[in-house]
C-alpha cells in the first residue's frame, strides 16, 4: 500500500431505524434507510435476522440506492431484525440492527357493558379492558355521555395510564351518566372507544365516610439514566384523600414534579442516585393507606473510549481497544469486514497489509447496542516531505526553540540534522528527539541560520530545509507592587514590558492563578488602553473577593514573562462560625462562637440577635451580659428571654469598616419552664341567666405561658364574704367562666380575680374586680292592657309599665284565636320603658288574642291576661272606575263610579285622590266624599292621578289615569 492513496472504506451516513408498520396503513410499503460515504462507492446488501436476504427470491423486496423497500409487507414473512452491509475495496461494515413490527389496535368488543351501581360517598372503579394491540404503549382518556366530552381529571377523578381504568375517590350524584374508555396508540395514530358503561350513584343519607384505600399503586420499576418516569398512586375514600410522596432512603430528587393533583410523581432525567424505595401515602380524616416499591436505575451502553480510523506503518505493533460503560456492564465484541471476533481487544504484533480493513466494536447490554466503526490502513513508503516541509522558525533570545521534522514514511525513519554544512549531534544545548524534532536551549544570535532534516527508511530517503531567526526577549520593565485598600475603593496594578518590535504583545492578568475575564468582570476590572506596551489594570469598587495575588503576564507569540504583587482588601468582618448554645435556663442561655475573618481590621464588637417561634421572620437584638460584647470575647449570656419558648440565635461581628454578615443560625433551643408571671387582664363580667355569676377576662398571650398545661384559676367571693371560691379552667384560650348556683341571690356584688397556672405552678392574681350576679327575671305581669284595631291589618296596644322590678323591655305576642296555636304567634319586642306598640301583618276581620310580658337579661316574667282585638273588615278590593276627564281652563275634572264593597269588606267612608309626577311616589293628596274632583293642570311633564276608596279597614284598590301638562298649549292632552 502506498502512503497517499485517495480512497477510503465505507462510513455510514444513514442507518435503518426501528419501524412499526400500521396494519391498516394506506401506504403499502416499508422503507429501511441505508447510505454510506465511500471511495470507490459502496455496494449494499441486507440481512434479516442475521441471514442474507435473497432479493430475487422475494419480489416484495427492492432497492432504491442503498435503501431496502418492502412492498405490500406480509406480517409472518417480513417481521424481524434488519441490518445493512456496505462494502467497497477497503472492506465492509454492518449497520446497527433495526426491527420491523406490525402495529395494530383492535376495536373494543361490541358486547354491552354492565352498569356500575355505587352509593354516594363510596369510591368507584370503571374498568377499561383495552382491546388487543401492539405496541404496548397506549394513552387513555374517558368520555362522558357523548363524543368528544372528556372528563376533566382532578383530586377526585383519576385515569391510570397503566391499565386505563377510571377511579372516582367518592361518588357524587353529579357523576351519574354513561362512560366510555377512549384509547389511543400514538405509534400508529389510531384511537378506539368502548361501549358506554352506565354509572348509577345510589342516594345515601347521611353520606357515610370511608378511610383512604389505595387502588392504584406503582410496581417495582427499572428506569434508564436520563429517562423520565412516572409513578402512579390513587386512593378511594370520603373525604377525598390527599396523596403525599416520599423517598424512604433520602430526599425526593430535586427534579421531581407532582402531577394529576398529586397522583403522579414524575422523576425527570433520572440519575443513579435517584434509585431507592419510594412511598405514596393516601390520607383522609378516616384513615391512612401506604404503598412502597423500589425504583432501580440502569443505563444504556455508552463509549468511554472507542476506535478511530488510523494509518499504521507496516511491521509496527498496534492495539485497538474499546471501553463502554452501562448497567448491567456491556459485553464487547469485534467485527472485521463483517466477520465476528469474540475478543476484548484487537492486538497486532508486526502489522501486515492483510490487517488493513474495516473494524467495528460492538457494546451491548439488554437495554441496547452501540457501534464504533474505524478503518485500519497498513502503509509502507519512502520518506516524503511533500505535504509537510521543515518550516521557518522564530525564537526569542535565551529561550528554548523546537524545529519540527514530520515527513510521511512507513516504516518509521531514522533522523539526522545539519546546520548549513555542519552535521549536528546531541549535546547539552542541542537534542534530536525520537520523532525527529530538533530542540535548542538558551538560543543566541549565533544560532540563526539554515537547518536541514534528513529522514531514511528501508524504502528510501529524503530531506527538507528550514531556517531559524532570533528576536529580542520580552522583559517586564514596570512590575506591579503590593497594595492595600478598603472595600469600595479602587486599586491600580501597574505592568509594562519591552519586546521585539516585530512581534505583537498581549497582557494577561490572573488572580491567584485564575485568568481574569476582563469582559465578564468589567464592572470591577478595567485595562487602561495606554499604548501596546502598557498593561496596567484598574480594580474598581473593590470587594473582599478581589484580594489575593495578581500576576501580569506579558506574552508574545514566542515567549512570555510574569510578575506578581499582593492586594490586601480591608472590610467589614466575615460571619462568626461554630455557634453553640449551652447553659440553658428559663430566661437565659450561654452562647459560644469562634471569630470569622477580620478582613484586616480588628473586630471591635459582636451583636447577638434572636428570633422565636412567635415571630419567625424577624431577627431582634438580644439583651446580653455583658451588655457590650467586645471584639476579643467569644462567649456571652443572652438574658431576658421568655421561658418555655423556642429560640434561634446568630452572631454578627463589627469593625471600624462596618458590620459583617451574620453567622449561620444556631440550632433551635427551648428555654426551661417557669411559673407564669403574667396575669389575665380586663377582669369583668356580670349579667347572664338567673342564678349565674359570669366572669370574663382577656387571655394571656402564648409567649407568656412559660410552660405546658397552661390554664386559669378563677377566684370569687361575695363582697361581704370572707371565703374565696376557686375554680380551675384548663383551656389556655378561655375567656369566660359561668358559675351556676341556685343559692346565688340576684344582683349580688362579688369580688373576682383570675390568675394563670402551668405545670410549674401558679402565677400572680390579677387586680380584683367588682361584678354582679345575674338579675332574676321580672316577677310581675304588666297590667291595664288595652288596645284597638286601626285597620284590617293593623292594631295598637298599650299597657301600664312595671315600676319596681328591673325590666329591660316588653315582649308583645299576638295570634288569631280560632286557627293559630300560640306557636304561630307574632312577637314584637319593645325595649326600655316603652308602654305601647303597633301590631302589623294581621288578617282582616279576625279575632286576635294578645299577651304582654316584661323581660331582662335573666329571662321573661309572667304574661299579662289575654286581651282581645277584632281587626276591621278588609278595604274594598275593587278600584273605582274612572268615567270622565274634562279640561276646564287650568283645571281638569276627573269623575268615577261609586265602589260597591263586597259582603266581607268595610263600608266606604270616602275617596282619596293623589296627583304625582311620573316616576315619583309622593305628590298632592286630596280627600273627598263626592265622586268627582277638580285638579290643577300641571304646567309641564307627565303626571299620574290615583283614585282609591277609603274605609275603616284601610285604603282600597287603586285606579290610575295619566295626564300630560303643557304650558304652551292649554288644550292639554289627557292620556288614559
Amino acid at each position: 500500500s502506498v502512503c497517499d492513496a485517495t480512497g477510503y472504506g465505507p462510513v455510514f451516513e444513514e442507518q435503518p431505524v426501528d419501524t412499526i408498520y400500521p396494519e391498516e396503513s394506506p401506504e403499502a410499503k416499508i422503507t429501511m434507510n441505508c447510505r454510506a460515504r465511500a471511495n470507490p462507492p459502496a455496494t449494499y446488501k441486507w440481512r434479516l435476522d442475521s441471514r442474507d436476504i435473497d432479493m430475487d427470491a422475494d419480489d416484495h423486496y427492492s432497492f432504491v440506492g442503498g435503501n431496502l423497500v418492502i412492498s405490500n409487507p406480509v406480517k409472518n414473512k417480513h417481521v424481524g431484525m434488519y441490518s445493512c452491509v456496505a462494502t467497497n475495496d477497503y472492506g465492509a461494515i454492518i449497520s446497527r440492527e433495526a426491527s420491523v413490527q406490525f402495529g395494530y389496535l383492535d376495536f373494543f368488543s361490541s358486547e354491552e357493558r354492565q352498569s356500575v351501581r355505587v352509593k354516594e360517598g363510596q369510591g368507584a372503579v370503571l374498568l377499561c379492558a383495552p382491546p388487543p394491540h401492539y405496541p404496548a404503549e397506549l394513552s387513555f382518556r374517558w368520555m362522558l355521555n357523548e363524543f368528544p366530552i372528556f372528563i376533566q381529571l382532578d383530586k377526585r377523578r383519576f385515569v391510570s395510564q397503566t391499565t386505563g381504568n377510571l377511579y372516582i375517590s367518592k361518588v357524587d350524584a353529579s357523576d351519574s351518566g354513561n362512560y366510555s374508555c377512549f384509547v389511543s396508540s400514538p405509534s400508529i395514530s389510531k384511537s378506539v372507544f368502548s361501549k358506554f358503561i352506565p354509572l348509577v350513584p345510589l342516594a345515601e343519607r347521611p353520606i357515610k365516610k370511608y378511610p383512604a384505600d389505595l387502588k392504584v399503586t406503582f410496581p417495582d420499576t427499572t428506569a434508564l439514566v436520563g429517562q423520565n418516569i412516572t409513578l402512579e398512586c390513587f386512593a378511594l375514600g370520603n373525604p377525598i384523600p390527599v396523596i403525599r410522596w416520599r423517598k424512604l432512603d433520602g430526599q425526593l430528587p430535586s427534579t421531581h414534579e407532582l402531577g394529576m393533583s398529586g397522583a403522579h410523581l414524575h422523576l425527570n432525567n433520572v440519575q443513579f442516585e435517584d434509585a431507592g424505595t419510594y412511598q405514596c401515602e393516601a390520607m383522609n380524616s378516616k384513615g391512612k393507606d401506604y404503598h412502597s416499591a423500589r425504583v432501580s436505575v440502569e443505563a444504556y451502553p455508552e463509549w468511554v473510549d472507542h476506535i478511530n480510523s488510523t494509518e499504521k506503518a507496516i511491521d509496527s505493533d498496534y492495539t485497538m481497544s474499546c471501553v463502554a460503560s452501562g448497567k448491567p456492564k456491556p459485553y464487547v465484541r469485534w467485527l472485521k469486514n463483517g466477520t465476528v471476533y469474540d475478543k476484548k481487544e484487537m492486538k497486532f504484533t508486526g502489522l501486515t497489509f492483510e490487517d488493513s480493513g474495516m473494524y467495528q466494536c460492538i457494546a451491548e447490554n439488554h437495554h441496547g447496542v452501540i457501534y464504533a466503526n474505524a478503518e485500519l490502513r497498513v502503509i509502507a513508503c519512502a520518506p516524503t516531505f511533500e505535504h509537510n516541509p521543515v518550516k521557518r522558525v522564530l525564537g526569542a533570545k535565551n529561550s528554548r526553540v523546537v524545529i519540527k521534522c514530520q515527513p510521511k514514511a512507513a516504516p518509521k525513519p531514522s533522523f539526522s540534522w545539519s546546520k548549513g554544512t555542519e552535521l549536528l549531534s546531541n549535546s547539552t544545548r542541542m537534542f534530536i528527539w525520537e520523532d525527529g524534532s530538533l530542540e535548542i536551549l538558551n538560543v543566541t544570535l549565533a544560532d540563526e541560520g539554515r537547518y536541514t532534516c534528513f529522514a531514511k527508511n528501508d524504502r528510501g530517503k529524503a530531506n527538507s530545509t528550514g531556517s531559524l531567526s532570533i528576536t529580542e526577549a520580552t522583559k517586564i520593565t514596570l512590575a506591579p507592587s503590593n497594595a492595600d485598600v478598603t472595600v469600595g475603593e479602587s486599586a491600580r496594578m501597574q505592568c509594562a514590558a519591552s519586546h521585539d518590535s516585530s512581534l505583537d504583545i498581549t497582557f494577561i492578568w490572573s488572580l491567584d492563578g485564575h485568568v481574569i475575564d476582563l469582559h465578564k468582570d468589567r464592572q470591577h476590572y478595567e485595562r487602561t488602553p495606554n499604548g501596546s506596551s502598557n498593561g496596567e489594570l484598574l480594580i474598581k469598587n473593590t470587594q473582599l473577593k478581589h484580594a489575593g495575588r495578581y500576576s501580569c503576564t506579558a506574552q508574545t507569540p514566542l515567549d512570555n514573562v510574569t510578575a506578581s504583587a499582593q492586594l490586601v482588601v480591608r472590610g467589614p468582618p466575615g460571619p462568626p462560625g461554630g455557634l453553640r448554645v449551652t447553659d440553658i435556663t428559663d430566661k437565659s442561655v450561654r452562647l459560644q462562637w469562634s471569630c470569622g475573618a477580620d478582613n484586616h481590621s480588628p473586630i471591635s464588637k459582636y451583636t447577638i440577635q434572636y428570633r422565636d417561634s412567635f415571630s419567625k421572620d424577624v431577627w431582634k437584638d438580644a439583651t446580653t451580659s455583658p451588655e457590650v460584647i467586645e471584639g476579643n470575647v467569644e462567649t456571652a449570656t443572652v438574658v431576658d428571654l421568655f421561658p418555655w419558648t423556642e429560640y434561634e440565635f446568630r452572631v454578627i461581628a463589627t469593625n471600624t469598616l462596618g458590620t459583617g454578615d451574620p453567622s449561620t443560625p444556631s440550632a433551635e433551643v427551648l428555654t426551661l419552664e417557669a411559673v407564669p408571671v403574667v396575669a389575665p387582664s380586663d377582669i369583668s363580667g356580670g349579667g347572664g341567666t338567673s342564678r349565674e355569676l359570669t366572669i370574663t377576662w382577656t387571655p394571656v398571650q402564648p409567649q407568656y405561658y412559660s410552660g405546658p398545661n397552661f390554664g386559669y384559676i378563677v377566684a370569687f367571693k361575695p363582697h361581704d364574704g370572707s371565703e374565696w371560691w376557686r375554680v380551675t379552667v384548663a383551656d389556655p384560650e378561655a375567656r369566660r367562666y359561668v358559675h351556676k348556683n341556685a343559692s346565688i341571690s340576684p344582683s349580688t356584688e362579688f369580688e373576682v380575680k383570675v390568675k394563670a397556672f402551668n405545670s410549674k405552678g401558679e402565677g400572680p392574681f390579677s387586680h380584683t374586680a367588682i361584678i354582679y350576679s345575674a338579675q332574676d327575671a321580672p316577677s310581675e305581669a304588666p297590667t291595664r292592657v288595652e288596645g284597638k284595631a286601626l285597620s284590617a291589618t293593623e292594631a295598637i296596644v298599650w299597657w301600664l309599665p312595671i315600676s319596681h322590678s328591673h325590666v329591660d323591655g316588653y315582649q308583645v305576642k299576638y295570634w288569631k284565636k280560632q286557627d293559630d296555636s300560640e306557636g304561630g304567634a307574632h312577637r314584637v319586642a319593645v325595649p326600655g320603658k316603652g308602654n305601647h306598640t303597633r301590631l302589623e301583618g294581621m288578617k282582616p276581620d279576625s279575632h286576635y288574642l294578645i299577651e304582654i310580658r316584661a323581660y331582662n337579661a335573666a329571662g321573661y316574667g309572667p304574661p299579662s291576661p289575654h286581651f282581645q282585638i277584632y281587626t276591621k273588615k278588609a278595604p274594598p278590593s275593587q278600584p273605582p272606575r274612572i268615567i270622565g276627564k274634562k279640561l276646564k281652563g287650568h283645571l281638569v275634572n276627573i269623575a268615577w263610579e261609586h265602589v260597591e264593597p263586597l259582603w266581607n269588606e268595610s263600608s266606604i267612608d270616602g275617596y282619596k285622590v293623589l296627583l304625582r309626577q311620573q316616576g315619583h311616589s309622593t305628590g298632592m293628596l286630596y280627600t273627598t266624599s263626592r265622586r268627582t274632583i277638580d285638579l290643577p293642570v300641571p304646567r309641564e311633564g307627565d303626571f299620574v292621578v290615583e283614585v282609591r276608596a277609603t274605609s275603616e279597614g284601610g285604603d282600597g284598590a287603586v285606579a290610575q289615569i295619566h295626564i300630560t301638562g303643557n304650558s304652551h298649549n292649554p288644550s292639554c292632552t289627557l292620556v288614559a
